[in-house]
């Protein structure tokens, strides 16, 4: 399963790495949106759930993963600006569905603020309206380790809070990678911190009170970070909003082991094809009257 690769000037100012998951048989297009510090290789699970039953479109932001050799990084990167490249790769790929983790959610829903004219559900995964005590320890303590750029902190911040539930391999890679990010990435989640604790999330919010599409929150029933009761307080602000937990699971839902990877790709399935799932219904329904016949 190899992906076409591209690298795309957004509006003249951005470059960014992206890859393109075809498949023959999809009718719909879906676009993944990474948490921060993550980059492409961190939704290898989640194409294997979605394709080939999906396109599946992943994308670096311009300061991360592949797309940082194709940038300058002369200036730090807003989440509303964030927001607008989502806009342009949604034009771009023509995709019908988005889907975020994490906080990538937040640029997810001021994009979805703008109402793309394609985009006819959305994801969004890992991710509350509310920082609670959890999640504010967290985000401090990661701001001072980003700020000092202490590699060593900021690498075992991430295994022993949001990824506590990770296999040790997981953990192994993850402290790998976040240990040896460039200082650029360091200042850029910083910065992202500091949005978020300045009420950058409430901009989110405002915005996500335009959404009219069905967007689904999903969320682990073990993360203490982005709990499903808080999550569930989007209904305040995204009028057709659904939830579902997974169980067994922490913040990296299904990455973490095999029953909430399953569960999740049911999950997804269930909510981006609901005719499949309609059709399911009525077969297992008639099944059902069969048996009992018998």
């Amino acid at each position: 399963m190899r992906p076409e690769i591209a690298v795309l000037d957004i509006q003249g100012q951005y470059r960014v790495y992206t890859e393109f998951y075809r498949s023959q048989e999809a009718e719909k297009t879906i676009i993944l949106i990474n948490g921060s510090l993550a980059t492409t290789a961190s939704f290898a699970q989640a194409v294997r759930n979605l394709h080939p039953q999906f396109n599946v479109v992943l994308y670096d932001q311009p300061y991360a993963g592949k797309s940082k050799p194709h940038n300058h990084h002369e200036r730090l990167l807003t989440k509303e600006t964030e927001g607008q490249i989502l806009l342009e790769l949604i034009d771009h790929f023509a995709a019908d569905q988005v889907m975020s983790f994490s906080w990538g959610g937040a640029c997810t829903l001021m994009a979805l603020a703008h109402k793309p004219r394609r985009i006819e559900r959305a994801v969004v995964s890992s991710f509350s309206p509310v920082i609670n005590e959890p999640m504010r320890d967290y985000l401090e303590r990661g701001s001072k380790y980003l700020s000092a750029c202490d590699r060593y902190q900021v690498g075992n911040l991430v295994n022993d809070t949001i990824g506590k539930y990770l296999p040790p391999l997981f953990k192994r890679f993850n402290y790998r990678h976040v240990s040896s990010l460039d200082n650029h990435e360091y200042a850029q989640m910083h910065f992202h911190i500091h949005q978020v604790l300045d009420h950058d999330l409430e901009k989110a919010l405002n915005g996500a009170r335009a959404i009219d599409i069905p967007v689904l929150f999903i969320n682990g029933e073990w993360d203490e970070y982005t709990t499903i009761a808080d999550a569930r307080q989007f209904s305040r602000h995204v009028r057709n909003s659904q939830f579902r937990e997974i169980r067994s699971a922490g913040h990296f839902l299904d990455m973490e082991n095999k029953s909430a990877c399953r569960d999740t790709r049911d999950v997804l399935i269930d909510f981006l094809k609901p005719a499949q799932r309609e059709q399911r219904q009525r077969y297992q329904h008639v099944q059902g009257q069969h048996a009992l016949a018998i």
